[in-house]
C-alpha cells in the first residue's frame, strides 16, 4: 500500500511539473516567421519582414541563410545587412513585433529566365522562442523584357541549312534544320496548310479526290530563276488565307489531291561570297490530300506512283502558329517555338518578284521573316528620313507603319552589289548601313534593330549578326 501511495504521489508531482512547464511555454514562448511565404519583386529595394508572435523580451539577432537560383550575390542582388557566406545576421530590439532586412535587386530576370532566392530562418537568439509557420520565403525576380543585346543568327553558312527563330524579349534562339519539315498545319480557327518555302516547295491541285490514283511529275512546278507559278506557292506576305493549298472543306468531296514538289536540299559550300541554299539534290515528289477530323486535320499521302497511301491525324495546338509534319519521317516534328515566344525567323524564303515579266516565285537566301501570325510586327527606317539608329527613341516610333506583311525586314537588310570605283555596280554581299528596323513583339515591347555583319571572317555568306535595344 505504501509503495502504491508513493507511486501515485510521484505521478501527480510529475503531472503538475509538466503542466507548469506547458503553462510557461504557452505564456512566454515567441514564434518567429516570415510575414509571407513568397514575394515577387516589383521595386529595386524590397523589405523582407520577419514577425514575432509577441513582443520581444530582449534584443538579439536572427540568423538567415539563403539559397540562390540562377543569381549571384553582388551581381544580381545584395542585402542590407550584407551577407557573409550565404548568411545574414538581422538585429532586433527589445519589445518589438517585427524585424526586417532589405533585398536589393541589381539585375532583372529577362523573359524566360527563372531567378529567385530562398531565405530560411535558421536561428533566433531569443530565450524560449521557436521558428514556426513561414520558416522560408522565396523572393522571385519578376520577368522583364531584355534591354537589348547583339545576336548572331547561326543559320550555318552559305548553304544555310538551319532556320533560326529569335525572341527579342528573352534573347533566346531556336535552330532547326530547314529540311526537317514539309507542311505546317495552322492552329487558328481556319483550316489551312502552309508549305516549307525555305526549300522551294510548290503544290498543284488536281481534279481528283482519289489519293490512290497514280500521278506523274510536273517539271513546270520546279522553282528556278524565272521559272515557277505564283499560284503554286504561299502568298509571301504571310496572310494565312492566301496559302497555295485552299482551305480544307467540311465536304470531303471538295478536298482534292495535290501534287507536291518537295523542293531542293541545301547545296554544298559555293565560292566565297555566294550562296547555296537550294542548289542541292531535288527532294522528290509526293501526293497529298487534306481532310478534317473534328477539330483536327487528317492527311493522306503517298509517292506519286503508289496505289495505296498512309494516313495521319494532326491536332491543332493553340499555343503554336502551326503543327509541323514531315512527309519524309512520317511524323509531327518540333519547329517553331510557341507563337508568343519568337519574333524573327532567319531563313531562306520563296518570295514573289517580277524579273521583267509576269511575277514569278524567287528563292531568297539571307531572309528575315517577322512573326506576324504570333502578334509581332516590324517596319523599316531609312537614315534619309532624318533618323539614325543611335538617335531613334520611343517617341519616334510611328505605329501606323507596323503592318501585317511578314517581309518588312525580309531581304531589305542586305545587298548583293555595291557601287564600284567607276560608278557601276560590282557584285558584293554587304549589310545596308543606311537603314535600321523597328520591331514590336506580341507583348507590346518595341525594339530598334540594326544589322552589323553578314559574312564570316573569311567572307562566307550566312553569318548574320544584329544589334537591338528596347525602346522605353
Amino acid at each position: 500500500m505504501k509503495k502504491n501511495l508513493i507511486f501515485i504521489l510521484s505521478f501527480v508531482l510529475l503531472a503538475i511539473g509538466a503542466c507548469s512547464d506547458d503553462d510557461n511555454s504557452t505564456t512566454n514562448q515567441v514564434s518567429v516567421a516570415f510575414s509571407v511565404p513568397s514575394i515577387n519583386l516589383t521595386e529595386n529595394t524590397t523589405p523582407i519582414q520577419i514577425l514575432f508572435s509577441s513582443p520581444t523580451t530582449e534584443s538579439g539577432n536572427l540568423t538567415i541563410t539563403y539559397a540562390a537560383n540562377s543569381v549571384a550575390y553582388g551581381t544580381d542582388f545584395s542585402t542590407l545587412p550584407a551577407a557573409t557566406q550565404n548568411t545574414i545576421v538581422v538585429p532586433f530590439a527589445s519589445n518589438v513585433s517585427s524585424a526586417s532586412f532589405s533585398f536589393n535587386k541589381i539585375i532583372n530576370a529577362i523573359e524566360g529566365q527563372v531567378k529567385n532566392v530562398v531565405f530560411t530562418i535558421s536561428n533566433v537568439s531569443l530565450a524560449n522562442s521557436s521558428i514556426a509557420g513561414n520558416t522560408t520565403i522565396q523572393v522571385n525576380f519578376n520577368e522583364t523584357a531584355s534591354l537589348g543585346s547583339s545576336i548572331a543568327a547561326e543559320v550555318g553558312g552559305a548553304s544555310q541549312p538551319n532556320q533560326v527563330y529569335v525572341d527579342l524579349s528573352s534573347g533566346n534562339k531556336t535552330s532547326v534544320p530547314r529540311v526537317s519539315w514539309d507542311l505546317g498545319f495552322y492552329s487558328g480557327s481556319e483550316f489551312r496548310v502552309a508549305l516549307n518555302s525555305s526549300v522551294k516547295m510548290s503544290v498543284k491541285k488536281l481534279e481528283t479526290a482519289n489519293i490512290d490514283e497514280v500521278q506523274v511529275e510536273d517539271p513546270s512546278m520546279i522553282i528556278n530563276t524565272g521559272q515557277g507559278n505564283v499560284n503554286q506557292v504561299d502568298a509571301p506576305a504571310g496572310n494565312i488565307n492566301e496559302t497555295a493549298m485552299t482551305a480544307v472543306s467540311d465536304n470531303n468531296d471538295d478536298n482534292k489531291v495535290y501534287i507536291i514538289n518537295m523542293g531542293n536540299n541545301p547545296g554544298t559550300t559555293p565560292a566565297v561570297g555566294s550562296e547555296a541554299t537550294a542548289s542541292g539534290p531535288h527532294r522528290g515528289w509526293k501526293k497529298v490530300r487534306i481532310l478534317k477530323s473534328g477539330n483536327d486535320y487528317k492527311i493522306q499521302y503517298a509517292d506519286l506512283g503508289a496505289t495505296t497511301h498512309q494516313e495521319k491525324t494532326i491536332s491543332k495546338n493553340a499555343a503554336f502558329n502551326f503543327t509541323f509534319f514531315s512527309l519524309v519521317s512520317n511524323n509531327v516534328v518540333p519547329v517553331e517555338p510557341q507563337k508568343n515566344q519568337w519574333d524573327l525567323n532567319f531563313t531562306s524564303f520563296v518570295n514573289v518578284v517580277s524579273l521583267g515579266g509576269p511575277p514569278v516565285p524567287y528563292n531568297y537566301p539571307d531572309f528575315v521573316v517577322t512573326n506576324t501570325k504570333g502578334g509581332a510586327s516590324s517596319y523599316q527606317v531609312l537614315n534619309s528620313e532624318g533618323f539614325t539608329y543611335d538617335s531613334f527613341t520611343r517617341a519616334n516610333v510611328n505605329e501606323t507603319k507596323f503592318t501585317a506583311d511578314q517581309r518588312n525586314i525580309g531581304s531589305n537588310w542586305r545587298a548583293t552589289s555595291v557601287v564600284g570605283p567607276d560608278g557601276n555596280p560590282v557584285s558584293q554581299f554587304v549589310v545596308r548601313l543606311d537603314r535600321f528596323f523597328v520591331v514590336k513583339d506580341a507583348a507590346g515591347n518595341i525594339y530598334k534593330l540594326k544589322f552589323t555583319s553578314a559574312l564570316s571572317a573569311t567572307g562566307e555568306r550566312g553569318f548574320p549578326v544584329f544589334q537591338y535595344a528596347l525602346l522605353q
